[in-house]
């Protein structure tokens, strides 16, 4: 049995989740490893309309795609950081606890 080529969406998030799943069809990708940020996956809103996912399973199923994976890459490289730091502030989710505002402590800034 063939392994699935599938593509990860977040070298496209400036383009719709529709126009990525038209474009990896056309292109002959068996699926897709979906980014959460753009427009191509808010797990936010995931958890809170129950016809979110059900419209994107359909779109995916419409172009012939599956998903084999969920990558949230963006908050992930903030794991083991300060995540109060200004390097974040246009990567990593306000909900996740960062700020472009640094935390400095009385022994001083953090060491880079």
């Amino acid at each position: 049995m063939p392994r699935p080529v599938t593509l990860f969406t977040g070298q496209w998030a400036d383009l719709p989740f529709a126009e990525v799943c038209e474009l990896a069809s056309g292109w002959g990708y068996d699926g897709l490893e979906i980014a959460c940020w753009g427009d191509h996956l808010d797990v936010v809103r995931a958890t809170e309309d129950d016809g979110y996912l059900r419209a994107k399973k359909d779109l995916l199923e419409q172009h012939g795609l599956q998903v084999f994976a969920i990558s949230n890459h963006l908050n992930g490289q903030a794991v083991c950081d300060d995540p109060i730091d200004e390097r974040h502030a246009n990567m990593v989710d306000p909900a996740c606890g960062a700020t472009a505002t640094p935390r400095v402590s009385a022994a001083g800034p953090p060491r880079r």
